[in-house]
């Protein structure tokens, strides 16, 4: 067996989804993003689950891990239409945080070449109000640096859910494979045990 089967590849797959998932995890703890931070939760199990499905030779965690990534990859679909505002979404409003802060992304204020300035409220102004921070000089928008993230997550997962289909169709056809050769097995030991008689 190659070193470049469908489950070393998937298993190297999975691998690099739990270093990017983590990555993102970090991020979006920063920004207290919620919904973020438990769809990133849900999706290193499920990831972890298809790698030991994977390395363990067990098809149904495989299986698991498929009907997951089409999920997940749902999931990044919507994140790049908020952060992108289509169809009426807007990536002002405090969806992401289940509207229980005012918390943004952390790339908002924190992105590569941005300047964070605090900018002193109005008399009628919170002073943990957001609005308050002023941003500029940033090279890449917040926005855009969201929307690379959630397209990595939809390529690595779009991959990983052929590798998994390739790797379950493999796992199925051994095990046919395996009953045949146990009944043809059992066929013959029943035909000694009645030419011995």
């Amino acid at each position: 067996m190659g070193c470049c089967t469908g489950r070393c590849s998937l298993i190297c797959l999975c691998a690099l989804q739990l270093i990017s998932a983590l990555e993102r995890q970090i991020f979006d703890f920063l920004g207290f993003q919620w919904a973020p931070i438990l769809g990133n939760f849900l999706h290193i199990i499920v990831v972890i689950l298809g790698l030991f499905g994977t390395i363990q030779y067990r098809p149904r965690y495989i299986m698991v891990y498929t009907v997951w990534t089409a999920l997940w990859v749902t999931w990044n679909v919507f994140i790049i239409c908020f952060y992108l505002e289509v169809g009426g979404l807007s990536k002002d409003t405090d969806l992401m945080t289940f509207n229980i802060s005012v918390h943004r992304s952390w790339w908002r204020e924190h992105g590569p070449g941005c300047v964070r300035r605090v900018l002193p409220p109005s008399a009628h102004g919170v002073m943990d109000d957001y609005t308050y921070v002023s941003v500029t000089g940033c090279i890449v928008d917040f926005q855009y640096l969201e929307v690379i993230h959630s397209a990595v997550q939809i390529l690595l997962s779009l991959v990983g859910f052929v590798y998994a289909c390739y790797v379950i169709s493999i796992s199925m056809e051994e095990e046919d494979t395996y009953s045949f050769d146990l009944q043809v097995c059992k066929h013959l030991f029943i035909q000694m045990l009645q030419i011995t008689e």
